[in-house]
């Protein structure tokens, strides 16, 4: 079997288990793993700085040691300032007409299909957007007081992130969306399951229904906790939640779910992901992910953020993924 065909094959919870290993093996061998498009580098990866401006007219920084692109949102600067009234404050940005397609699509060309999975990233879910627009603490009070206006404004945004989808999959041909939206701490989600369902779940129907049927896989990012969240995600068609920490009922989700969707995660890198990390011990945590929820099915392990800050760690977790994943499957069946 080919890497994509091992990785289908634990993605569909295929039985026997026919592979155990480093979850993003089977895609392309790049930053984050995956091919960068020209609306993420023209809507966010160009920032660079102290105070930049995005085309939304947010405040954002990146220095060098930030751990990604961090909105800088105060009562003061915040865009939306009535949430009542948010169409007077949002200008939706034109995505431009002369983005250079061809140069993704030529790094596309040269990978090798049949082995590995194109994946392309879509940045600033639903729930980040908004809480770009407005302070954190004003988002989640209106998504209660207020949502009425938060479901419109979810649903605004979603009729834009529509129009991304349509040039993504017109321009590019790829086979796997990373849909981004972090909805939750280490240890609780930001709102409930309740508010999940009434303001977001809706408008990601949409959003998910046309890229599958646009023949796109999605896999949903949330590096955080969001156990409750899970089944809904295996509703909508979410192929793979990619970030489910430990801090997750991990066995439990797989009982919920069913085989419904493919859990990538499971490693503590608030645990591993330190200068004074010692190797054993990054490869302990790998073994323990494995042993306690490899054998619930539609599990594989990888680092929850994509990459470690420390970059000596990434290729550690990889290699005992990889060494100790077959280790583990070959016990299986002996």
């Amino acid at each position: 079997m080919t890497k994509k065909e091992k990785f289908l094959s634990v993605m569909h919870n295929e039985k026997p288990l026919k592979w155990m290993g480093y979850g993003f093996d089977a895609f392309t061998p790049t930053m984050f793993h995956c091919i960068i498009d020209p609306i993420s580098i023209w809507d966010i990866l160009f920032i660079q700085g102290e105070n930049v401006l995005d085309n939304w007219g947010v405040n954002h920084r990146f220095l060098p040691g930030d751990p990604g692109i961090i909105p800088m949102v105060t009562e003061e600067n915040q865009v939306i300032k009535d949430i009542t009234h948010w169409q007077d404050y949002v200008t939706f940005p034109e995505i431009p007409k002369d983005l250079d397609w061809a140069a993704t699509q030529a790094q596309i060309d040269e990978v090798d299909r049949d082995n590995e999975l194109v994946m392309i990233p879509t940045f600033r879910g639903l729930f980040e957007r908004a809480h770009c627009l407005m302070t954190f603490e004003n988002t989640l009070e209106a998504m209660y007081e207020e949502p009425e206006a938060m479901y419109e404004l979810f649903g605004a945004y979603a009729d834009w992130k529509l129009k991304v989808a349509k040039e993504l999959c017109d321009n590019l041909d790829f086979d796997v969306i990373h849909s981004h939206d972090d909805l939750g701490s280490k240890n609780a989600t930001f709102f409930s399951l309740e508010k999940f369902r009434e303001l977001l779940k809706p408008h990601y129907k949409r959003l998910y229904d046309y890229y599958h049927e646009r023949g796109k896989l999605v896999q949903h990012h949330c590096d955080c906790y969001a156990e409750p969240f899970a089944p809904e995600w295996a509703d909508l068609g979410v192929e793979m939640w990619q970030g489910v920490l430990p801090s997750n009922n991990i066995p439990a989700i797989q009982k919920a779910t069913g085989g419904r969707i493919l859990l990538m995660g499971g490693l503590d890198q608030g645990l591993i992901d330190q200068a004074d990390v010692s190797e054993e011990q990054v490869r302990a945590e790998v073994r323990r992910a494995i042993d306690e929820y490899a054998p619930g099915g539609c599990f594989l392990p990888c680092v929850g953020s994509l990459e470690c800050l420390n970059a000596w760690v990434t290729p550690v977790v990889i290699d005992e993924c990889n060494k100790y994943g077959a280790e583990w499957l070959a016990k299986q069946s002996a």
